[in-house]
């Protein structure tokens, strides 16, 4: 993968700004599409750092539209067949944002994050070692950081402004927020997502840890896949060469950020520290790893 220059801002002037998100920047197009830009931001510890990865937003982008492509018998996404050329009149903006850009239906988002848990890690370890649950989700006795869980589990968020942290909440509450029929589906769906791209990452020595998806619905009512999937940011993937129970496992995301700047002496509140070249290009490296053996 060739990595053109660094991207901040989309910065467009022909389109009306609808919202500007910890990496997307989405516009307006007409009342059944908007346009969104994946930029190179990087946000760590919920700020949004100075300092952009390299080619980040390109990644996310492509990998996520593998994966719209590959998941695609499965459940409707957002992708409509409109291209940036259609809906740029200046040419120098569709070069810029080309492979960054792309051209979405207009669809009501739920709002939960679809949460779906393969492993013990992170917040869910650190969960199950106070009570033996995750989410409220009982588990067996015994389990060690990073083992493998005997099925997937759904453990579903709120979704917090920029800035805020989301808040897990149970399928219950999932069932208060959507209606029963629609939380059903959410979870079942969540499940064969995850359970489809991680045998198909396995066979290529990756190990998607967890994930998050996110859906909306069309006028129709119809359950579509939206925003980002299964990307670095989205995800916790692992090399399954490395991969070894009772450790944490390095992951192929911003994790070697987040390392660094646990270094700093920083309260974790904005503004972010910069970033040394050194760190973001080790991160951008790590990025297009995982792009590389997914789509290779």
């Amino acid at each position: 993968m060739t990595i053109p220059h660094s991207l901040l801002d989309a910065n467009l002037n022909s389109l009306p700004l609808l919202h500007k998100g910890k990496v997307r920047d989405i516009y307006d197009i007409d009342d059944k599409h908007m346009l969104i830009v994946t930029t190179d931001r990087l946000s760590a510890f919920d700020v949004i750092l100075t300092d952009p990865i390299p080619g980040k937003g390109i990644v996310l982008n492509e990998v996520s539209n593998f994966w719209f492509d590959k998941l695609g018998d499965l459940i409707p996404n957002q992708l409509s067949k409109l291209t940036l050329e259609q809906v740029l009149d200046n040419q120098d903006d569709c070069q810029r944002l080309a492979k960054r850009g792309i051209v979405v239906k207009k669809l009501k988002p739920l709002p939960i994050e679809a949460i779906v848990r393969g492993y013990l890690i992170g917040s869910g370890w650190k969960d199950y070692q106070r009570s033996g649950q995750v989410c409220g989700i009982a588990l067996a006795e015994g389990l060690q950081q990073a083992s493998q869980l005997p099925e997937p589990i759904f453990t579903p968020s709120t979704k917090a402004a920029v800035g805020d942290h989301d808040e897990n909440i149970s399928y219950q509450q999932t069932v208060e927020l959507l209606g029963e029929d629609l939380a059903q589906q959410v979870r079942d769906i969540s499940l064969t997502l995850y359970s489809t791209a991680a045998k198909y990452a396995l066979e290529r020595n990756i190990i998607i840890a967890d994930t998050k998806f996110e859906f909306g619905l069309d006028d129709n009512g119809v359950l579509h896949l939206i925003d980002e999937v299964l990307t670095p940011d989205s995800s916790r993937f692992w090399d399954a060469k490395a991969y070894k129970v009772g450790t944490s496992p390095a992951s192929y995301d911003k994790q070697i950020v987040r390392d660094y700047l646990e270094t700093l002496d920083w309260d974790k509140t904005a503004p972010g520290p910069r970033l040394s070249d050194e760190v973001a290009e080790k991160t951008a490296l790590k990025y297009r790893e995982v792009y590389n053996k997914l789509t290779a």
